[in-house]
């Protein structure tokens, strides 16, 4: 046993991180940005590991933090590059333009449920499911005419749709694309979990269902159009994915650094439409050159409206649980359920545990500890470490940013009313698992 767990390190680290989660849950209540307290503490339980040691002359915190800072800036760069083309592709009209095309359609709330669930399902093993979970929400909450009693059940629906549907897929989440560089489970052994995916999002899907206000959004009187190089940043934003699956999959090159190339080429294109696009289009729609000069497009404006506090909320719960990992909490509560509970209800129990502590870092101790498990209880920490986490709305990174998509009426208490029907798809997800893998 670690040292650390037994000493008061490690129970003062516990009640940090305790104290921190409890700020978390009544963000409403005390209208505190989720980020404070986690930022603050997470750095917090760092230092008093640094006393330790310091104290006891021994330890490889700054080693570890380093290591830390790696997988946080991962993350952190992937995230402001989708979130600044989510915010270019809102300015350049385009979730307008969708949300007119929808509306034209005809479909009323409970269709829009059903339509971005599936496109979230769909989007996610390909796109990954923070990008697919933060893009259907921006859909959702454009078409919702702020009616909240469908922006909630929508918001849910699509978080589980996201890590269900990032499941099946090595690149459909960061856990799976851990579980695949580890070796643990090829590509092709991924599609075993296709069936309790569907499984784990339809189940709470059709209960929400009924839920969603059978209404109709009002159509706006406004002809929406376009903005110029509204097209070829929705190209641009594909080809961006494309690249970072890409730059994993054939370059063995962290998936961030192709999204930060195609943040490179959005600012090309951004520099393109300052100079010469927007001028064009402006003198053919006969709008004075004085009037268009105040409506030149900036790319740093775009990066200015990223939602930071997701953004540090990250770096808060990735350092508070990282520190709980590097004093043995982790490790010890993995090796006392692998070893005393077996693979199949440890697993399960990983994926409840992900929902609280963040499916990457336990994802990670579990790895590190390399239990003796088959094929098919590899698959199934895949399957719930991933879907775990839409027990609630901090238990992944798709619930997290989605919670930056519309502050006013979905958080964490909200997602909470929803969490015995998620646990239902868990449960039914596990049942899926066991029938269709090879034991």
């Amino acid at each position: 046993m670690h040292s650390l767990t037994v000493a008061w390190v490690g129970y003062a680290s516990l009640i940090c991180f305790c104290l921190a989660y409890i700020l978390v849950i009544f963000e409403e209540n005390i209208h505190m940005r989720k980020s404070k307290p986690v930022v603050l503490i997470g750095c917090f339980m760092w230092a008093l590991i640094g006393i330790y040691e310091v104290q006891h002359g021994g330890g490889n915190a700054r080693g570890y933090v380093k290591e830390l800072v790696v997988e946080i800036s991962e993350l952190f760069f992937f995230l402001l590059v989708a979130m600044t083309y989510i915010n270019t592709l809102d300015e350049r009209n385009v979730f307008k333009v969708l949300r007119a095309w929808l509306l034209k359609k005809g479909l009323g709330f409970r269709k829009l449920f059903w339509a971005t669930g599936a496109i979230t399902f769909l989007l996610s093993p390909l796109a990954d499911n923070l990008t697919s979970a933060l893009l259907m929400s921006t859909v959702a909450l454009a078409v919702s005419n702020g009616n909240g009693r469908f922006i909630v059940p929508a918001f849910v629906n699509i978080i589980v749709a996201a890590n269900a549907g990032g499941v099946w897929s090595p690149f459909g989440d960061i856990t799976t694309l851990m579980i695949w560089t580890a070796g643990k489970v090829q590509t092709v052994e991924f599609s075993y979990l296709l069936l309790p995916s569907i499984v784990n999002w339809i189940i709470p899907a059709t209960i929400m269902y009924f839920f969603v206000p059978d209404e109709y959004p009002e159509m706006g009187e406004d002809k929406v159009a376009f903005k110029p190089g509204a097209k070829v940043i929705i190209g641009l934003g594909v080809f961006t994915v494309a690249t970072a699956v890409s730059f994993h999959q054939f370059l063995h090159l962290p998936p961030f650094m192709g999204m930060m190339f195609g943040l490179g080429l959005l600012m090309m294109e951004g520099y393109y439409l300052k100079r010469w696009g927007e001028q064009k289009y402006y003198e053919e729609k006969g709008v004075p050159g004085e009037r268009s000069n105040h409506q030149r497009f900036d790319i740093f404006s775009k990066v200015e409206r990223v939602e930071f506090d997701t953004l540090l909320f990250f770096f808060g719960v990735l350092t508070a649980v990282g520190a709980l990992q590097y004093i043995g909490y982790l490790a010890l509560v993995s090796e006392n359920m692998y070893g005393t509970l077996g693979p199949t209800i440890s697993n399960i129990i990983v994926g409840v545990l992900s929902a609280i502590v963040d499916n990457i870092p336990v994802m990670y101790a579990v790895i590190k500890m390399n239990p003796a498990m088959g094929l098919d209880q590899w698959l199934l920490i895949t399957l719930t470490a991933g879907v775990g986490g839409s027990l609630l709305s901090v238990g992944s990174a798709a619930g997290v940013a989605v919670m930056g998509v519309d502050r006013e009426h979905y958080s964490f208490m909200p997602h909470l009313k929803w969490a015995p029907v998620i646990a239902l798809g868990y449960a039914a997800s596990i049942g899926c698992w066991y029938l269709v893998t090879p034991h």
